[in-house]
């Protein structure tokens, strides 16, 4: 239950049977007052007081719980530890079976995050940016791409063709640009559309789509 309207004597009885029934505080109540009542004249002309009680919905508990439910459902057990800076979430994951949650390359952390930015925002009074860990898997996989752009760059600039990676989401191909933007004789660019965006790392005198091969990487 989310919200109820109640009724009493005066306002006060009506909001505190409100908050009962809701089983929650003033704090984290919205209250309007339908109708102030009316005590009437000898018991002639009383009216009750009307109260109509919302309770405020915290956007970040109601992400967690979502998270832990998601979690659950798949069979793992997790604890949830919040770190916030202004508008910018971080739901960092621990526990046992934390591997079924990244999934292969972050598949399965991406879309847990990506639904979780959903639910986060639904109703929030502000847009937050969520971010999803599971043990640090984060920056072990920033590390594990940025070996891989500078491989790859040195490959290209040997071989004098470009070459292009596996698709990837779109923070990740940041990743990758962001890593080779000072390599010299290097450029990058995306390619493709929606879940087939990838990069391509190719020799500044390479023609653009000339010569593309595809990476056969298998890091996490």
């Amino acid at each position: 239950m989310r919200e109820v309207t109640a009724t009493g004597q005066t306002v006060e009885a009506a909001v505190e049977s409100a908050l009962a029934q809701l089983k929650t505080t003033k704090n984290q109540a919205e209250i309007i007052v339908v109708d102030e009542g009316k005590k009437g004249f000898f018991g002639f002309g009383a009216r009750s007081a009307v109260v109509h009680v919302k309770v405020r919905i915290n956007p970040i508990d109601q992400a967690k719980d979502y998270l832990l439910d998601v979690c659950s459902n798949m069979g793992v057990n997790v604890e949830v530890a919040l770190q916030q800076s202004g508008k910018n979430i971080l739901f960092q994951l621990s526990g046992e079976k934390i591997a079924l949650l990244i999934g292969k390359r972050g598949q399965t952390l991406n879309s847990l995050q990506y639904l979780t930015q959903l639910v986060i925002n639904k109703e929030a009074d502000q847009y937050y940016n969520l971010k999803l860990d599971a043990e640090g898997y984060r920056t072990r996989r920033k590390e594990a791409l940025i070996q891989l752009a500078e491989r790859m760059a040195y490959k290209a600039k040997r071989a004098g063709k470009e070459f292009s990676l596996e698709p990837m989401p779109a923070e990740e191909r940041k990743i990758i640009h962001a890593a080779l933007v000072s390599f010299k004789g290097i450029k990058t660019y995306s390619s493709g559309e929606h879940g087939n965006r990838h990069i391509i790392i190719s020799p500044v005198n390479a023609e653009k789509g000339q010569l593309q091969h595809k990476s056969k990487n298998r890091y996490k």
